[in-house]
Parts: C-alpha cells; structure tokens; sequence
C-alpha cells in the first residue's frame, strides 16, 4: 500500500485499476488524436479543446470551491437547484460536464458565475493538472459518472468526494457485481453517497459504498424550464385552434413511430400537428429528409421555419428550447423510451402540465415512471398501435387528459423534497468551507 493510500486511510488500489492507470496514461498520447475525430462529429467545442487535457480557460478563484461534475445535460439540470443553494450561501462553483449540449445548457440557463469546464479525458497527467489548477474543496459527483482516475486522484489529495442523487440501473448493477472488487475501490473512496431510492441503497451498499442514504432524486425537485414570452405567443398565434403533441428528446428510431403516428392519427385529427425535438438537435437535417420523403410537410427551427397551416411535422432542432414546447403542448411524449435507451426525465413536462405517453424502456428513470404509471400520471406505449391509442384517448378527451395531469403533479409534490435532504447531508461540509470563507475574509 502506498503511503499516500496509508495517510488517506483508504483501501488499496486493486491490479483492475492499477492497470487502467497504466493504461490510461500510454492512451494518452492517442488523445490529439482522438480529438481531432470528435470535433469533425461535432463533439467538442474547437474554442475549449484544452480543457479536455486540463488546461484550465479560466482562473481559480479565490476562496472555498466546490466542484460538481454530471456526465450530461440531465444530471447538470439536476443540479440546478442545489447550485443554487450553494450559491446563496457565498460559495463558488466549478461545474463540469462532458457534452457540447451540456456546456451550451450551462451558457443559457445557468447564472454567469458559474464557472464551467469541459472534464478532462481520464488519464492520470490531464486529470492532476486539472485539480493542481483548480484545488477544489469538496467535490459533489451526480448519479454514476464515475471515472477512475479523477477518483483516485481526488482520495489520494484527500478531496471531499460525495456521490449525489446516485443510482444503479437494473442493468448496470449486475455487471459492476462481476467486478465487485474494482467498484468498491471507487465507491468506498466517496465519503458519503446519497441515493436515490431504496433499491439505489441496496445496489450501492452490496457494491462497497460507505455512508449510503436515500435522500431521494433531486430532478424531481428541478424548477420548470424557462421559455422567452415572445417565441411562445408567436407560436401560440401560429397554432392556434390546432391539436398539438410534442415528442421531446426522441432519439434513432423513434421519429419513423412518431411519423407513422401522426398520419394515423391525423385521419383523426386532421389539423394535428407534431413537434419533435430531437435529444441531438444535429440530427435534425436527416429526420427532416425522412419526413419529406415519406410526403409529409415539415418545417425545421433551426432555420427560423414557423410551423403554417400545411405542417404536419414541426422539428424542434434547437437548443435550450423544450420549456417552450412543454407550454404549446398539452401532451408530450418522453422519448429515448420506445427504443432501449432507458427513457428521459418527465418531471419538467409535468411541471408545466403535460399529459404524460412513454415507451416501455424507462430503465434511467423506472421509479418515477412505476410511481406514475400506477397513479394514472403517465401512459406506457410498447408499440407503435399502442401510442396511436393513447395519444389518442387524451386528444379526444379532455377530463382523461386533466385528470392525467393532476395525477402526474400529485405524484411529484409526493415524491420531493431531495434537495433538502441533500442539503442536510452535505450540511456538515458546507459548515467547514463557511468557516474557511470566513477566516479568509478575515
């Protein structure tokens, strides 16, 4: 055991890791590059490349930091309201995430002292010119981006490391138990994890993590997205007196179902029209194609196209825009659920008072959409014939739709209060870095 791993009082570092370390710091001369492929996909922001290799673009401030890393757009929204709270109390905030749209999310929504930084590739150099320039004072990771070496660096600088609002999928859990030994070395170097549900607690405490609480998922207490007043009454003007459906962040797949649902249902409905925004919003050209070669009439955002009276399909190809949709829209289907990507997050369609359609693969999410399916909040589509049928049902009538509603925020006021259980738990670190806010303000 190395003395660093002694003084830590930390388990040691098992030959699985040991080898990833090694591993990792050979790839690292791959990452030029592996870069340079990433930026032709437009994975990367040519402007803060170097941030993937540690560099900082930004300088440290001065006093207690707190850093809080999600992988995406949704554990960073999820975190939204507990920056805040941060915030109030006087600290800085570091937030990094690993996505171009995560980073264009941060831009838009959250306030600009907020620094954000894309997380650096995992390999032992990237990762301590990272925290040598930063030195953060407590580091708060959402769910279960968990990478080894930021982990192990953070223990051996003896880092306050807190896992929040974790989780452990149905079908990760089973994998990380076949290498149960190298999962409990990183778990067990989080000083506390915070989880989400009974079940999370289960998973997370067989797998090695110390300090495990259910405190709840903090995306169920987000604040309903903004939207700008003028874009939303200019597209209420266009639409008005037509049916509107929204399929938010749909992903591969799902928009030929969508298509096929809405000429069905259009017999129906004739004036309905479909708005789908894609979770990729670069995918938009190619869904675009799809639909106007099958004959129906599209229009695309990204292009400044408001939707006329001859739109069948609306592509929402923006950025930032869903709290917009979700106010047009009085029902929306959540995708990523019709194919197996584990479904996305309804809560703020239900803040803003959607009636609630999904697939059956809601795995990310499968609490929340069991504890809504059962109240009546939400309605589960295994197929193509069946969202034909529900979406339907709620176009047609109205009391089915409210009481969908209601049912749906009932089971969202019952389920809260995560972000302060998260508090209570972190209250004690937060003490301490208020404390070193003071004496160096002194």
């Amino acid at each position: 055991m190395s003395r660093e791993l002694r003084k830590a009082g930390t388990s040691p570092v098992p030959a699985t890791l040991r080898f990833y370390r090694r591993l990792s710091a050979v790839a690292g001369a791959l990452v030029p590059l592996l870069l340079k492929r990433r930026l032709k996909q437009g994975k990367e922001d040519p402007a803060r490349i170097d941030e993937r290799r540690g560099i900082a673009s930004q300088p440290r401030p001065a006093g207690p930091l707190v850093w809080i890393h999600g992988a995406s757009v949704g554990e960073v929204l999820a975190a939204a309201s507990l920056i805040e709270r941060l915030r109030a109390l006087n600290l800085r905030i570091l937030l990094t995430s690993g996505t171009v749209t995560s980073a264009a999310v941060v831009a838009k929504r959250f306030p600009p002292d907020i620094i954000h930084q894309y997380i650096p590739f995992d390999s032992p150099r990237f990762v301590a010119r990272f925290l040598d320039h930063w030195r953060p004072n407590l580091a708060l990771f959402i769910e279960s981006d968990l990478w080894p070496n930021l982990i192990l660096a953070g223990a051996s600088r003896r880092l306050p490391m807190v896992l929040i609002n974790g989780r452990m999928s149905q079908r990760s859990f089973p994998r990380w138990r076949r290498m149960a030994g190298t999962i409990a070395a990183l778990l067990g170097r989080f000083d506390i994890c915070l989880v989400q549900s009974e079940t999370d607690a289960e998973r997370f405490a067989v797998l090695g993590g110390r300090n495990v609480a259910v405190t709840g998922n903090l995306k169920l207490d987000v604040r309903a997205p903004p939207a700008d007043e003028g874009r939303l009454e200019r597209l209420l003007f266009v639409t008005r007196g037509r049916p509107v459906v929204v399929a938010a962040s749909t992903h591969p797949g799902e928009e030929e179902i969508l298509l096929t649902t809405h000429r069905t249902l259009a017999v129906y409905f004739p004036s309905l029209l479909t708005v789908i925004v894609p979770r990729h919003p670069n995918r938009g050209e190619a869904i675009a194609r799809m639909i106007t070669a099958s004959g129906a009439e599209v229009a695309r955002r990204s292009l400044e196209q408001l939707p006329t009276a001859r739109t069948d399909i609306y592509i929402a190809d923006t950025m930032g825009e869903l709290g917009l949709f979700y106010r047009l829209a009085p029902i929306v289907f959540m995708g990523g659920s019709l194919v197996p990507h584990g479904g996305q997050n309804p809560i703020e369609a239900i803040k803003l008072d959607a009636a609630i359609v999904h697939g059956p693969h809601v795995f990310n999410f499968a609490e929340v959409y069991d504890a809504l399916d059962r109240a009546g909040g939400a309605r589960r589509a295994d197929d193509g014939d069946a969202l034909v049928k529900h979406l339907g049902h709620l176009l047609s009538d109205l009391a089915a739709r409210d009481a969908a509603r209601a049912a749906a925020a009932d089971v969202v006021d019952r389920l809260g209060g995560a972000l302060e259980r998260t508090m209570a738990a972190l209250e004690p670190y937060l003490l301490q870095l208020r404390l070193e806010r003071r004496a160096a303000d002194a």
